[in-house]
């Protein structure tokens, strides 16, 4: 048998010492993938979330500290601000996100795109605070006629409110802008600005834009919470990977408490909470929030923890209505057992799952 030279020898040795070195180094750090608790090191949870009102939980809760004292010394919160559902969405799609707090719509598409498998809802966060802001002459619906309305983004949550609601009055609009009534997608940034130019008479918006608006000049013509049983529809909820849920479900029951706790905290103390979103979204945005724009935006809306499961399907039945998507079976999105969990133990009343 040929005999291999010395300096092959010792480069083989050098090889499988450090194969082996680097084998021990992955099994001591793995990351419990497969659920059983094998984590040796701490667990690091990605949280995404909005820098605006609409999202007071998680901003209060990272803000005031609520997320990281539930979550406990073994989880590491890493907060991810974003400032639009899709892309909230695709962090979630390419591993980059393990959770957040999203608006109806792009959580119905997450569900959709991935049949079913990518993710679920286990809280709710807010309900309420969307308006249609319009110039003062306008006193209807059939005032509407001929008018540029501004929507967040062409088939997001608002956009779909509108043209269903259009609809409903007998009025009529495309994907593209014609019908009766011209709907001009845009950024909720610039519709301050396009209103006051005379660019648009009027938009449908979530908080604190509605209140910019009326500030502006604007008047409400239509409460969006007006139109929903309750005065009840879901603006927010909590939203996490299914393989976030499958290998760390601990710590998505950390999660949640921490959700139940930071709404307990919006609730009862009000003027802690808008002063804490203020002070939070300068820091984010490089620009405090008016604190006097909080408190007037703050009783059009509802920071509860139950989701309102019947206004997402109803909000998905109005968008295929008007063309806007096709129909999803909704089954198995939402798993809120570790929701009526932080309920029960807080001694309140349980959610009913879907």
């Amino acid at each position: 048998m040929r005999r291999l030279p010395l300096r092959r020898l010792v480069t083989l040795a050098t090889l499988a010492a450090l194969g082996a070195a680097t084998l021990g180094s992955t099994a001591a750090c793995g990351d419990d993938s497969d659920g059983t608790g094998g984590s040796s090191g701490p667990v690091t949870l990605r949280l995404g979330y909005f820098p605006n009102i609409t999202h007071a939980p998680a901003v209060v809760g990272v803000e005031k500290g609520i997320f990281t004292e539930k979550l406990g010394a073994d989880v590491k919160l890493d907060p991810k601000t974003f400032n639009a559902g899709p892309a909230a969405i695709e962090a979630i799609f390419s591993g980059a996100l393990d959770a957040t707090y999203i608006g109806p719509n792009p959580t119905v598409n997450a569900f959709s795109k991935s049949k079913g498998e990518a993710v679920r809802v286990i809280s709710g966060a807010a309900s309420g605070g969307v308006a249609l802001v319009v110039k003062p002459g306008i006193t209807d619906a059939q005032g509407l006629k001929g008018r540029k309305i501004s929507t967040p983004q062409l088939g997001n949550t608002q956009d779909v409110a509108i043209r269903y609601w259009l609809k409903q009055q007998g009025l009529t609009t495309t994907k593209e802008g014609g019908g009766d009534v011209k709907i001009v997608p845009q950024e909720n940034a610039q519709t301050v600005e396009t209103f006051t130019s005379g660019a648009i008479d009027g938009a449908w918006v979530p908080e604190p834009f509605v209140s910019r608006l009326i500030n502006a000049g604007g008047k409400v013509l239509v409460d969006e919470r007006d139109l929903w049983p309750d005065r009840k529809f879901v603006i927010t909820n909590l939203l996490v990977s299914t393989k976030f849920l499958k290998a760390h479900p601990d710590v998505v029951q950390k999660l949640v408490d921490a959700q139940v706790a930071a709404n307990e905290f919006v609730n009862t103390k009000p003027d802690e909470a808008q002063q804490a979103i203020s002070d939070a979204l300068g820091k984010i945005t490089g620009k405090p929030l008016d604190l006097k724009l909080i408190k007037q935006a703050w009783p059009t809306l509802e920071f509860t923890n139950d989701p309102i499961p019947s206004s997402l399907k109803a909000g998905l039945d109005h968008a295929v209505d008007v063309g806007l998507t096709e129909p999803v079976d909704l089954n198995g999105l939402y798993d809120l057992k570790y929701l009526n969990n932080s309920l029960k133990a807080a001694g309140k009343p349980e959610v009913v799952q879907p």
